[in-house]
């Protein structure tokens, strides 16, 4: 799994993800973690824009899935869209925001593999946390579908 490619995809491909300056950090314990800097985040109660912590939960579930995807050997242009998604804002982020996304279980690649194999199209679901302090501020889910 390249992250520095994901990183210049996103950067790329969707010029958001360069303002907020979102960065590919690692795999680590089968979570994808993602931070951006709150300087480029802050709103004007200098606690993070919700907007952009949306948008760092939503992207990174997506890149979990497009990493899957990949490295499942399908094609890397194949289209991955969120569907539906549930946020819940918990707390105020006041520091760096740090995204831990949990990656598919291999039961989960398995049914995924096999429906993109038979239907050229399949659904999963992703979640993903931001975390300040071991405290969870954002709760994200997101169903994702995948059509080769």
């Amino acid at each position: 799994m390249d992250l520095e490619a994901l990183k210049y995809k996103l950067h790329s491909q969707i010029p958001l993800t360069k303002f907020m300056q979102i960065d590919i950090k690692e795999i680590k314990n089968n979570c994808l973690i993602t931070t951006a800097p709150i300087e480029q985040n802050i709103n004007d109660k200098q606690t993070g824009f919700a907007g952009s912590l949306s948008t760092l939960v939503t992207i990174s579930a997506w890149s979990a899935c497009y990493l899957s995807v990949v490295d499942l050997g399908f094609n890397k242009d194949c289209m991955i869209a969120v569907i539906k998604s549930d946020t819940a804002y918990r707390a105020p982020v006041t520091k760096e925001l740090y995204c831990k996304t949990i990656l598919p279980s291999k039961e989960q690649l398995q049914t995924l593999k096999r429906k993109l194999k038979d239907k050229k199209s399949a659904s999963i679901r992703i979640k993903s946390q931001l975390l300040q302090d071991d405290k969870v501020c954002v709760d994200f889910e997101g169903v994702y579908v995948i059509k080769l």
